[in-house]
């Protein structure tokens, strides 16, 4: 992918902050699917729509690195800045930050699939989606 990047913000709710007061770990791959799904709306692709052409984008792989805590009510942001396709494997990488500082970073992967579970193409949107500059 070019220089593109795509910003997702948004608030910790309390219901994300375990008792130590730190957004608790699996709530960071929420926030990466909400930046994946914010992504997909912002180049007119909702993954809704790609569902109803059959084609789905299962995680099969997914990695979070944890640098420091973010805590209730925090403004974070997740930027996606980098896709690539290898293959029917679409790769997304994540970083999060909260007030300008690297918080997190990860990435998922996922495969391009049938409702029946057959290994597709990339959809020719997603090819435009990482090769095209902004």
């Amino acid at each position: 992918m070019g220089a593109r990047s795509f910003d997702y913000s948004l608030h910790v709710p309390y219901a994300h902050v375990d008792k130590m007061g730190f957004v608790y770990y699996a709530h960071y791959f929420v926030y990466f699917e909400m930046a994946r799904s914010a992504m997909f709306r912002q180049v007119g692709l909702p993954y809704m729509q790609l569902e109803e052409r059959g084609v789905l984008l299962p995680v099969v792989v997914s990695h979070c690195e944890y640098k420091k805590p973010a805590r209730f009510d925090d403004q974070i942001t997740v930027t996606i800045h980098n896709l690539e396709l290898r293959g029917p494997l679409f790769h997304v990488d994540y970083r999060v930050r909260c007030n300008g500082d690297l918080i997190a970073q990860g990435y998922t992967d996922h495969v391009c699939m049938s409702h029946s579970g057959r290994v597709l193409k990339p959809a020719k949107e997603l090819i435009r989606l990482v090769e095209e500059d902004p």
